[in-house]
């Protein structure tokens, strides 16, 4: 979203709890800036911890109050261009592996290439987009082998990714090691790569920010 869009948004839900403060109760109002923080705050901001300390069942002048003071701060934050929260060197990467899989896209096009070409690649990205994620937070893999199933499972751990994000990259996963393996039959079907292509790309887009 936008940086506008999300000032514009975070500026409706408030004028939206003004209602609901008039009615005694802003627990609506509260539920919809948590949702809204969790997403494109985080839940590890400091915007979305502080909201989600305010009791559900306060009294709608009291929550209002938070609810207000949170979004307007999550505001000039994001005015000032701090919303990004993504090192230039970490761009640089997500960048590198968005190329990875446009050339992805053009072998799973290509009738001359076995899909198994284009799910190597799609694999190899997504290793890399985790990596580099985990490198990015500072968190180590300590004695643990390094690996596609073993950086989904440190996210996950630390609430960085979702239980259905976790189950995704498995799924990827298990087909990047089909291909690795030479097992062509588990890759041969172009359909099912391209909705590993589709997949992978949509989680970059939802976690490269």
């Amino acid at each position: 979203m936008k940086p506008e869009d999300l000032i514009q948004h975070a500026r409706r839900i408030i004028s939206g709890g003004r209602l609901d403060e008039e009615l005694g109760s802003a627990a609506g109002t509260l539920a919809e800036a948590l949702e809204f923080l969790r997403i494109y705050a985080g839940e590890k901001s400091s915007f979305y911890k502080s909201l989600s300390t305010i009791d559900q069942k306060g009294r709608g002048k009291y929550v209002m109050k938070y609810v207000a003071t949170d979004l307007e701060a999550f505001i000039r934050f994001v005015q000032n261009g701090l919303h990004q929260g993504i090192s230039i060197e970490r761009q640089a990467q997500i960048d590198v592996v968005s190329d990875f899989l446009e050339q992805a896209n053009n072998l799973l096009n290509s009738k001359e290439v076995h899909p198994a070409a284009a799910t190597m690649v799609i694999g190899a990205a997504l290793e890399e987009f985790l990596r580099n994620w985990i490198e990015e937070s500072g968190l180590s893999l300590g004695n643990k082998r390094a690996s596609i199933d073993s950086y989904a499972k440190m996210l996950r751990e630390e609430n960085y990714i979702t239980k259905q994000d976790a189950k995704d990259i498995t799924s990827w996963g298990g087909l990047r090691n089909h291909a690795a393996h030479g097992e062509w039959d588990e890759v041969k079907d172009k359909s099912r790569v391209s909705l590993m292509l589709e997949g992978v790309n949509l989680f970059m887009r939802k976690y490269g920010k």
